[in-house]
């Protein structure tokens, strides 16, 4: 399996900034930081129109978190600035083998 070195976010927003959402794009991951940066360019093209404002910005991906990447965090500015990564929640899910309601349940 290919590693993913940096993924594409792509945001539309309206004219005040103030209103913005992900847009979807047809490659959103690639192998290489580089592959991000000369396809944003045209990624931005095929949503044209979508939004007053359009931004993108590729997002380095740490391959020791790469399976665990669970997040993208991003947040517009009023001056168009982008500010995104990549994060892992901290949702933790544990589970008890003993269960000792069901214990209490069969005694009865």
């Amino acid at each position: 399996m290919e590693h993913i070195a940096a993924l594409l976010l792509v945001i539309g927003c309206s004219n005040t900034m103030a209103d913005c959402h992900e847009l979807p794009v047809p490659v959103s991951v690639f192998a290489t930081a580089d592959q991000c940066v000369s396809e944003r360019p045209f990624a931005m093209g095929d949503v044209q129109g979508q939004a007053e404002h359009i931004i993108a910005k590729c997002l380095a991906v740490d391959p020791a978190l790469e399976d665990d990447y669970d997040q993208i965090v991003w947040n517009v500015r009023p001056d168009g600035t982008l500010d995104a990564s990549l994060a892992v929640s901290d949702l933790v899910m544990a589970s008890n083998g003993a269960r000792p309601e069901k214990d209490y349940l069969r005694q009865q």
